[in-house]
C-alpha cells in the first residue's frame, strides 16, 4: 500500500497569527507535523501553502512543500490543488493531516491510509467513543452516526444519537450503550475524488452545521470510519495549547 500525506497550511489564523511557523522546540511547527508524519508509512509527506514563508520555512528543514492559492474557501480546495499540482494518479490515496497537529501519532495516519485501500467508499476518516454527558452535549465536539457496515451516516454538533428516554430522566451521564463517537478531523481520500468534492454544491446541512464533510454524504457518496479506544492528542488551536505541546516537546 503506497500513500502520500499533505499537510494544508495557511497563514492566517483567527486564534494564533502565524501559527503555522509557531516555534515548537526549535522548529516551526508545520515541520513538526510534517516530521511526524514521516515517521509513517507513506511514500511522501508534502506541505501544501499559501504562503513563501512557511515554504522556505519547510525548505531550511528539508520537507517537501508546495504553493497553492490563497483563495481557497477550505483546506479540501488547498488540498485538491496540490494533488494537480503533484500529478498524483486518481487511484491514488492522500491522507490529509492538519498543519497544527505536531503530536498526531504516525500509526493514526497508516491505519487510516490502510481503510482507504480496503474500502469502496472515496473518504474515510476516524473517531472515538464518547464517555461523559458534557462531551456528548457540548456542540463544539462534532458527534458521528454510523452504520452496521462502518460508514458514517450523519455528522452533527447536536447530541445524536438521542437517548429520548434516558434523556428525560436525566442529562448528567450516558445510558449505557449509547453509540456515541466523537469525529477526529483526520481524513483520507482517492485523489480522483478531490477535484469532484470541491465541484460539489454545498449542501444545506452543510451550511448549518458548518461541517464540510456533510457535503459529500449530501449528494451520495461514502464515508468509511476507523474507530478508536481513545482520543489522540489534542492539536493546536490557541495559544495555550500552544504552550501545552511546547512543553510536551522541551520535557522529551
Amino acid at each position: 500500500m503506497s500513500f502520500t500525506v499533505i499537510v494544508p497550511a495557511r497563514m492566517a489564523s483567527s486564534r494564533l497569527p502565524n501559527k503555522p511557523l509557531a516555534d515548537i522546540g526549535g522548529k516551526p511547527m508545520v515541520v513538526r507535523v510534517a516530521e511526524q508524519a514521516q515517521k509513517s508509512a507513506a511514500a511522501r509527506v508534502v506541505v501544501a501553502t499559501d504562503h513563501p514563508d512557511i515554504a522556505a520555512a519547510c525548505a531550511v528543514h528539508g520537507v517537501d512543500a508546495v504553493m497553492t492559492r490563497e483563495d481557497h474557501p477550505s483546506g479540501t480546495d488547498r488540498l485538491a490543488e496540490a494533488v494537480a499540482r503533484l500529478g498524483l494518479p486518481a487511484d491514488a490515496i492522500v491522507v490529509n493531516v492538519q498543519g497544527d497537529e505536531p503530536l498526531l501519532e504516525p500509526a493514526l495516519i497508516d491505519r487510516l491510509a490502510a481503510l482507504m485501500a480496503a474500502c469502496d467508499a472515496p473518504m474515510a476518516t476516524l473517531v472515538h467513543p464518547i464517555h461523559s454527558a458534557a462531551e456528548f452535549f457540548n456542540p463544539n465536539v462534532v458527534k458521528v452516526v454510523l452504520d452496521d457496515d462502518g460508514f458514517a451516516r450523519y455528522f452533527s454538533r447536536a447530541p445524536i444519537p438521542y437517548a429520548r428516554d434516558a434523556f428525560a430522566a436525566s442529562r448528567e451521564a450516558l445510558p449505557e450503550g449509547l453509540p456515541a463517537w466523537r469525529h477526529i478531523g483526520v481524513y483520507a481520500y482517492r485523489a480522483g475524488f478531490l477535484p469532484a468534492y470541491t465541484a460539489l454544491a454545498v449542501a444545506p446541512t452543510e451550511r448549518f452545521e458548518a461541517l464540510e464533510q456533510l457535503r459529500v454524504l449530501w449528494h451520495g457518496h461514502k464515508i468509511a470510519v476507523a474507530t478508536l479506544d481513545a482520543a489522540p492528542p489534542a492539536g493546536v488551536d490557541t495559544p495555550e495549547d500552544l504552550e501545552r505541546v511546547r512543553a510536551l516537546f522541551a520535557a522529551n
